[in-house]
């Protein structure tokens, strides 16, 4: 077996139908299997996509652990040589994953593969980033400092939306939404898995940085697209308790890179200044136009 491609559903059948569609159709001779698991669902039985798809593999969870746990229950029957990460709330429209795949071997010091996305009415998603750092934050708090130089040193140190995201990257990390990988890289990551620290938001960023670790090349693919939908929650509360979330997990993993000496107090001082800022703006601007910034 080739690919092994995890999807991960939980309380949303008709989204997670609608990507598994996509999926079988956009196949193509690969050897691949498909892994459906359940994060304990209460909207309806799990079996119901074995009636819509029964060559699909499914896994129940037995429990709503979060990404990455049950992404590590896909893992475990998994038989690929190569893993996929797909979101449910994915669409694929052309042979994404043989893209992938030959891009992944004429590359072979790739630790993780991403793709590039964009929302359904066609904008970029940016999903090639670096990591935060001191400097990262201060050009980006200043942002005409960045747009003052080339694009092409300006794309390269920031990424994110400094990028157009139309050519290969080499990158720090990518988004968890279509997110490929070596199953044998797994033997060299803590516990032989991926992290599972968190309940949700963070993981692949954590997952990047391990694997960079250990000395490979993580890597933007212009060449193929994918629609994430990618709606998030509509309200205003639920947004910012999420950003909260992600400063807390992205401290975390700062902690991890630089320890707790003073390189992590000044970036600590300067990101959550930077942030509690833009979650302040946020919340103002919805107050006022009704309107939710992306």
């Amino acid at each position: 077996m080739t690919l092994s491609i995890i999807i991960l559903n939980y309380n949303s059948f008709q989204l997670t139908a609608d990507c598994i569609r996509s999926v079988l159709a956009n196949m193509g001779d690969l050897q691949a299997e498909l892994i459906l698991v359940d994060n304990d669902s209460t909207e309806c039985d799990p079996g119901k996509f074995l009636e819509l798809f029964p060559s699909i593999i499914l896994v129940r969870s037995g429990r709503n652990g979060g990404f990455a746990y049950g992404n590590n229950k896909g893992i475990e029957v998994a038989k690929g040589e190569f893993i996929l990460l797909l979101n449910s709330d994915t669409i694929i429209r052309e042979n994404s994953f043989q893209l992938s795949l030959d891009h992944f071997r004429q590359n072979p010091d790739t630790g993780v593969l991403g793709c590039r996305m964009t929302y359904p009415d066609g904008s970029i998603q940016y999903t090639a980033r670096r990591f935060r750092s001191i400097s990262w934050e201060l050009l980006d708090m200043f942002r005409f400092i960045p747009l003052l130089m080339s694009y092409e040193k300006r794309s390269v140190k920031m990424l994110g939306k400094y990028f157009r995201h139309d050519r290969n990257m080499d990158c720090d990390w990518l988004n968890g939404a279509y997110f490929m990988f070596r199953k044998s890289i797994l033997q060299k990551m803590p516990g032989n898995k991926l992290d599972d620290r968190f309940f949700m938001y963070g993981e692949d960023q954590l997952w990047c940085e391990q694997v960079k670790k250990l000395g490979f090349v993580n890597r933007f693919f212009a060449g193929t697209t994918i629609i994430h939908i990618n709606s998030g929650s509509t309200a205003i509360d639920k947004q910012l308790a999420l950003r909260k979330v992600m400063m807390k997990h992205e401290l975390e993993i700062m902690r991890e890179r630089k320890g707790r000496g003073l390189y992590y107090r000044v970036f600590h001082l300067i990101y959550g200044f930077k942030e509690g800022s833009r979650n302040a703006i946020k919340w103002l601007v919805f107050k006022m136009t009704g309107k939710l910034m992306r």
